[in-house]
């Protein structure tokens, strides 16, 4: 079987959905006892590394697919209202696809530091640090080469839990200090995806882990995401300049475009005059999360369609919510559609933007002798 009858193969099994509830998600796996599925060739090898696709599920309702190129999400399939299986993932068929593709992020695990950095410079314990900046004047999601870009060791657990690891070594993109990263993958019993997050470090340096993957919960290629409907938990957002980097002080997102607090249909207010979306060519922005860091709900999502709704949990305090303003057409995703403008929403649960520049940001150094830990799920059901 090849890798689109394999990945084709996932989107035909009827499953069903289980409804959950506002309150925080127990900890648990939701395990079979099947064994777990056998990993699949995916692109060969890059860097000399074998590229795989590895299966993870759970008994109650959702299959995801991930590789260990670029630790990404590759698709993520859970049933709609009418129960009709949907991949709400948007992603690509093979390793050469996701090189290949004009958006380097689809699905990735962004490492060292997610988001951007000021013009790809920093300075720790007096020591000037620059980044390749790949993003205008500034870096973005970890430099030229981000973790998107090598090839992830892989050990499959269980067949409802995967784990990626990779050592970065001192001085890769110009980071300080050899850090080891892992990333753990459950398929949960709350009918969710988690993902744990783990560093180590023998020197002084930022760490900013999060996941990358663009939704549409209409199902990839379904068309626009602006009628989908949002709900940020979140009393503040942060400005931005003209590159997208924070002027460093959190504004009110009352009687704004960035007021979803209540749930509301994304396009809603996305052409209004405003500043702001204009710098982003639409929403590119933090979210302060008003639970700060304490593990709470973050976000919720609808599709219009399908009436999918997706709720993101996460002890991290701040959600980047892009809304897919520079999808150009120019990719084929796995079902053959473009990936066309604003079809799918990026919600990143991560620290704030240029954090290893603003003081008055959470922190984001991790020392030696500390072990970085961070947890987000994601968890589907029909919205009644």
């Amino acid at each position: 079987m090849n890798v689109k009858q394999c990945i084709g193969l996932m989107l035909t099994g009827g499953i069903l959905l289980s409804a959950c509830n506002n309150n925080r998600p127990k900890e648990e796996t939701a395990t079979t006892t099947e064994t777990p599925a056998d990993t699949n060739d995916f692109g060969g090898e890059i860097d000399g590394k074998a590229v795989k696709l590895f299966t993870i599920t759970n008994n109650k309702g959702l299959t995801a697919k991930l590789t260990n190129y670029g630790g990404r999400l590759v698709s993520l399939v859970v049933p709609d209202k009418d129960g009709k299986p949907t991949d709400v993932v948007l992603g690509f068929t093979t390793a050469d696809a996701y090189k290949a593709s004009t958006e380097p992020y689809y699905g990735a695990t962004i490492g060292r530091v997610g988001n951007r950095i000021a013009k790809g410079k920093f300075t720790l314990d007096g020591k000037q640090y620059t980044i390749f900046t790949n993003n205008g004047q500034n870096a973005l999601h970890g430099g030229k080469k981000g973790f998107q870009d090598v090839v992830w060791d892989a050990e499959q657990l269980s067949d409802s839990s995967l784990v990626f690891t990779y050592h970065s070594p001192d001085g890769e993109e110009n980071f300080p200090g050899n850090l080891d990263v892992k990333v753990t993958f459950t398929a949960t019993a709350n009918n969710g995806i988690r993902f744990d997050y783990e560093a180590k470090t023998d020197k002084r340096t930022p760490v900013n882990l999060t996941n990358h993957a663009f939704f549409n919960l209409n199902g990839e290629g379904s068309g626009t995401i602006n009628d989908h409907l949002l709900q940020i938990e979140a009393d503040q957002y942060t400005p931005v300049d003209s590159t997208l980097i924070p002027l460093g002080k959190n504004q009110p997102v009352a009687n704004t475009p960035f007021d979803f607090t209540k749930f509301t249909a994304i396009g809603k207010r996305v052409k209004e005059d405003n500043e702001q979306l204009k710098f982003g060519g639409g929403y590119d922005h933090n979210f302060v999360l008003r639970k700060g860091n304490t593990y709470g709900l973050a976000a919720s999502a609808v599709g219009d369609k399908s009436g999918i709704e997706m709720r993101i949990y996460t002890d991290q305090p701040g959600l980047q919510f892009y809304g897919g303003n520079f999808m150009a057409g120019k990719n084929s995703l796995k079902n053959g559609v473009k990936d066309d403008y604003r079809t799918a929403i990026a919600l990143e649960t991560q620290h704030f933007p240029d954090a290893v520049n603003q003081p008055s940001f959470p922190s984001i150094i991790l020392d030696p002798g500390q072990t970085y830990k961070s947890s987000s799920e994601y968890i589907f059901a029909i919205k009644k």
